[in-house]
């Protein structure tokens, strides 16, 4: 068994002499464990966040934009086959 476990499970269950020990553990405790979960929480709605954000972005502004000069004719389903493949 783990020494961090041992000393944990030594302080929550101790005997009646030191009761006021054991409720202060087991409210340190859930403290804690209560903390962690809201940190876990709020980072799994942040990084939905910022890829929702990352999406919309992405869907008006694109990464790469093809323009022609006004002077050329251009044969766009040739250059779609050249960028596809």
């Amino acid at each position: 068994m783990p020494y961090e476990l041992l000393l944990g499970l030594r302080y929550i269950r101790s005997g009646r002499s030191s009761r006021f020990v054991s409720f202060i553990s087991a409210l340190a405790t859930v403290g804690i464990a209560l903390g962690v979960a809201a940190l876990i929480i709020v980072l799994s709605v942040m990084n939905g966040f910022q890829k929702e954000v990352r999406d919309r972005m992405l869907g008006v502004l694109s990464h790469l934009e093809v323009i022609s000069l006004p002077e050329r004719n251009v044969d766009w389903s040739a250059v779609g086959q050249t960028l596809s493949s």
